[in-house]
């Protein structure tokens, strides 16, 4: 066997159904936090002003700001409100938006987090954070972004739209293709990135023909926490890259974005990365892993072009630049040519192609 490194990281996980009448005030009674702030986009705010009323003995607040890809100035005046109401835990009830907020306040603050995903984005499973300033998008990872607990409660599932759930599905399970192929990656990961693409993929086509399928719901949850999961334990590749790139410089919405890239990072990679195409089409259960995954997405009625998301042509320029201004290591070499092939299908949303 060949060597590796597997680092897990250290995260307390509740699954079930009908956790969050009660599962919360536990967690908070654990950590013995009485000043906990609901974290939440203007979206949801309603849905956080509830979960507070769930809460007896707790001075809560609700801050409705967070916005899509952390903008900095959005985190600044959440700060402000932490300090103003001396928060003593975040608990953050949404997606990678509200998450994403969460993870930045704890890198400055080192609070508590209690991350209760409401999407299949994964990123409550991963010490990793996303900001975005004067239109460029920079990663980073700090045990201080890991939040200490994640509550899944299926439930809260039941009302995501079908097409934000497909979206947000697909955004899971590139973080699990490029986990198969990462250059970290090594045989527990690739259990649980497998399994994760598998109930991810099984677990989509069956909410969209029937979106109270709790069974459906519970699995695509259970999903998204194993390709999270991958995401949090192993390094990215030019998928992630070239998402991060495109949602900084040009807005475009995250989940959609992933679901467009995915089939064509992966097509770039595939000469490169025989052992995770075998695995990622044994988990799907057909051959061709690039065009199925396009094939998913156009099938389900997801987005397949960067056009549709608002995306300028012109803009794909933009985009080659960034990559190549600090590149991330990616098991195929990086090419100019071949990335504007990968950029220009993308954007007219045409079947993803190796050449």
């Amino acid at each position: 066997m060949t060597p590796f490194v597997y680092t897990a990281n250290p995260v307390r996980v509740l699954f079930g159904s009908d956790l969050l009448k009660t599962a919360l005030a536990e967690e908070l009674t654990r950590i013995d936090a009485k000043k906990p702030m609901i974290l939440t986009t203007p979206e949801q705010e309603s849905d956080g002003r509830k979960l507070a009323q769930y809460l007896r003995g707790v001075e809560c607040s609700v801050f409705p700001g967070a916005r899509m890809h952390t903008p900095v100035d959005t985190t600044l005046r959440a700060m402000d409100e932490v300090g103003r109401r001396e928060t003593d835990c975040l608990v953050a009830l949404g997606g990678g938006s509200t998450i994403g907020l969460a993870k930045a306040i704890a890198l400055r603050t080192d609070l508590h987090q209690i991350a209760i995903p409401t999407t299949y984005a994964g990123s409550e499973a991963t010490p990793i954070l996303g900001e975005t300033e004067n239109g460029v998008k920079t990663t980073q990872s700090s045990a201080r972004i890991l939040p200490e607990v994640i509550l899944y409660d299926v439930d809260l599932t039941l009302s995501l739209p079908p097409a934000l759930s497909v979206t947000s599905g697909i955004n899971a399970i590139a973080h699990a293709v490029e986990g198969l192929y990462s250059q970290q990656s090594n045989p527990i990961i690739s259990l649980i990135a497998e399994e994760g693409i598998r109930a991810l993929t099984s677990g989509l086509p069956r909410i969209v023909a029937d979106p109270s399928d709790t069974e459906a719901r519970s699995n695509a949850l259970y999903g998204a926490w194993l390709c999270g999961t991958t995401l949090g334990a192993v390094g990215m590749a030019i998928h992630h890259k070239l998402c991060h790139a495109l949602g900084g410089a040009f807005d475009l919405p995250h989940s959609q974005t992933h679901t467009v890239i995915l089939p064509h990072a992966l097509a770039y990679n595939a000469p490169y990365v025989i052992d995770a195409l075998n695995r990622i089409e044994r988990a799907i259960g057909t051959e061709n892993a690039p065009l199925a995954l396009y094939n998913l997405a156009k099938s389900l009625g997801a987005p397949t072009s960067l056009k549709e998301l608002g995306m300028p042509r012109e803009g794909l320029d933009r985009i080659v630049e960034l990559t190549f201004k600090k590149q991330y290591w990616n098991p195929a070499p990086l090419e100019e040519a071949r990335l504007r092939g990968l950029l220009l299908r993308a954007w007219e949303g045409a079947p993803p192609g190796t050449d």
